[in-house]
């Protein structure tokens, strides 16, 4: 195959080969997207409904439960699909959608989180000033910015990576499309300029996590010199669920796309491509809500709103 219109589809890495384990690979992540659909779904409705939830905070978090719903749809669906009608292709188009959007909504959420350290530091270490600097106009410059710099970022990475010639096939090496495997099907020396785009990306990841990392040494700082132990509990309830989801995204993507050749394998980059991918949509939902006396008030109320609607 010279180049990559000459086939219009990939073939998917399979989760199983036998028809019993590819049912089981069905069930398991349906059962993860409806938990996922349900737990961002009901912060997004508790947040929009409640105006006691009408802060920086639970507006950055509205943004983050729209991006986590948004890449587990990426990639999530179309496995299953795979699983239920037995087959591994996913057409070419189709791939570039998945490289775009799965691309475009991590990069997004990780400026996100980025932009969420620094509402969390302003919040604890600038109080007196917090409503002046995160005021509703300035808040929503910062999220416009973290979905900008995500589209840009994703539409120059996929218009590159499907613009270099690949002659190694198309099998894609992966249960979902991205970037890191179509450019295994490259030829040659044709990836190195998309690697290079790659090596800038995570100098300005690098960057953001840097940031993040200050900011919460300084957070810690100042809590840990509150006198009340109330104090230190309610300054370490706002900024500990944070901290937990940018721990998550960041180990499982570094590992994933900065893991040592030798220890490379399928199975390996499988299992830490759904930690990334599938994991963190899913699991975010739960951590925000475990220590938020707010937010859990929030959805018991529109639990029981749902529940007195069907009476």
């Amino acid at each position: 195959m010279a180049n990559g219109s000459s086939f219009n589809e990939f073939l998917l890495l399979a989760f199983a080969d036998t028809r019993d384990l590819q049912l089981l690979h069905y069930v398991l992540f349906l059962g993860i997207y409806l938990a996922a659909l349900l737990g961002n779904g009901l912060i997004i409705t508790a947040v929009a409904c409640d105006h006691h939830l009408h802060t920086p905070m639970y507006f950055f978090l509205l943004n983050l439960s729209l991006l986590d719903l948004g890449s587990i749809s990426t990639t999530v669906p179309k496995s299953m699909a795979n699983s239920l009608w037995n087959t591994r292709a996913i057409s070419y188009s189709g791939c570039a959608a998945q490289v775009f959007f799965f691309f475009f909504l991590c990069s997004a959420e990780y400026s996100l989180l980025t932009v969420m350290a620094y509402d969390r530091f302003v919040a604890i270490c600038r109080p007196l000033h917090y409503g002046t600097i995160m005021d509703s106009r300035a808040c929503v410059k910062m999220a416009a910015a973290a979905w900008g710099t995500g589209f840009l970022n994703a539409l120059l990475h996929t218009a590159n990576t499907f613009s270099i010639p690949l002659c190694q096939g198309n099998v894609v090496e992966q249960f979902f499309c991205e970037i890191p495997q179509i450019l295994k099907l490259s030829c040659s020396d044709a990836y190195l300029r998309e690697a290079g785009l790659l090596v800038v990306s995570l100098s300005l990841g690098f960057g953001c996590f840097i940031f993040i990392v200050v900011s919460y040494v300084q957070i810690f700082t100042v809590v840990l010199r509150i006198p009340s132990e109330q104090g230190q509990h309610k300054a370490f309830s706002m900024c500990l669920p944070h901290l937990a989801v940018v721990s998550l995204f960041i180990s499982t993507g570094m590992f994933s796309y900065l893991k040592p050749p030798s220890i490379s394998s399928p199975a390996l980059d499988l299992v830490v491509a759904v930690l990334y991918s599938v994991v963190p949509p899913a699991v975010n939902p739960l951590i925000y809500s475990m220590r938020n006396k707010e937010l859990k008030e929030a959805l018991r109320i529109l639990v029981q709103w749902v529940q007195c609607q069907h009476q």
